[in-house]
């Protein structure tokens, strides 16, 4: 498995495939992280909401640790500065490390200052507990806002992000502002595999839909977490030492309908993610 990486500001290489472990069972975050690592992945991507840190730790504590990028992210409704601090702590120890390689606000939250956020992350940053700061679902205007105000660089921007949705916008400004683009749901929740150039693709490059879409999320310097509850499935996704010629990326770069699977604008400000009471 030979993984490209994008340099960071701290110096730091990320490398450009992950494992996402989002709404995953204990037994299916469990089976997939170990056949990650030992398929030769060295990211692996949770956060506190997903409720799953102290099984991928389990899991962590039989490997070198030095070895594995690591990140987790904190709930939007933990964004003041205190909470914060606590919410890290609390995902260090169950992931049962001293440090996290990126920390991520999980999602904006207009209800609480983004600079007292910051702060925290600085702190955060200060202590040693984590070595680079980033965000989650932030729209351009959110990103250049942080970017404005924080005292860390902001090295991540983890998105939404696959052939039907590519947001053009938010892309080029993280480019502009050296911003890596990581693509949570890269491919699609499955959605895309009926899409009829995946499909295409997929049958003339002998490779599966996934290894498609991942293949061309890397050339187009998108840091892809995919996620797998099939341990097959994740070495599977690691087969991306091949090439897409020009022409088929290009055909893929044109297949964006502006279509989200989870990043709608509605939100439910009352949930388990929020948590603003009216």
């Amino acid at each position: 498995m030979n993984t490209p990486t994008h340099t960071l500001p701290s110096g730091d290489e990320l490398p450009a495939l992950g494992l996402g472990t989002y709404d995953l069972s204990d037994e299916e975050t469990e089976a997939s992280v170990r056949a990650a690592l030992e398929a030769g992945y060295t990211h692996i991507d949770t956060a506190e909401g997903y409720q799953n840190e102290a099984v991928i730790g389990d899991v962590l504590a039989e490997y070198d640790r030095d070895e594995v990028f690591l990140t987790s992210k904190v709930l939007a409704k933990n964004l003041d500065y205190e909470s914060l601090i606590r919410s890290c702590e609390a995902s260090l120890d169950r992931l049962g490390t001293d440090y996290l390689d990126l920390y991520l606000i999980h999602w904006p939250n207009p209800a609480i200052s983004l600079r007292e956020s910051l702060q925290a992350m600085e702190r955060l940053h200060e202590r040693g507990l984590v070595r680079n700061v980033g965000v989650s679902n932030f729209s351009a205007y959110q990103l250049s806002c942080a970017h404005h105000i924080s005292d860390v660089p902001i090295a991540v921007n983890q998105i939404e992000f696959h052939p039907w949705f590519q947001r053009p916008d938010l892309a080029e400004y993280c480019r502009e502002s050296d911003t890596v683009i990581e693509a949570a749901a890269p491919l699609a929740r499955t959605d895309v595999f009926e899409d009829e150039v995946v499909q295409e693709l997929a049958e003339t490059y002998d490779k599966h839909p996934a290894q498609v879409i991942l293949r061309w999320a890397l050339d187009r310097d998108i840091v892809a977490l995919p996620r797998s509850s099939t341990p097959e499935h994740v070495r599977a996704n690691a087969d991306l030492d091949w090439s897409l010629d020009d022409e088929d990326r290009r055909r893929l770069d044109e297949r964006d309908r502006d279509q989200p699977v989870y990043d709608h604008p509605a939100r439910d400000w009352t949930g388990d993610i929020y948590g603003i009471e009216p």
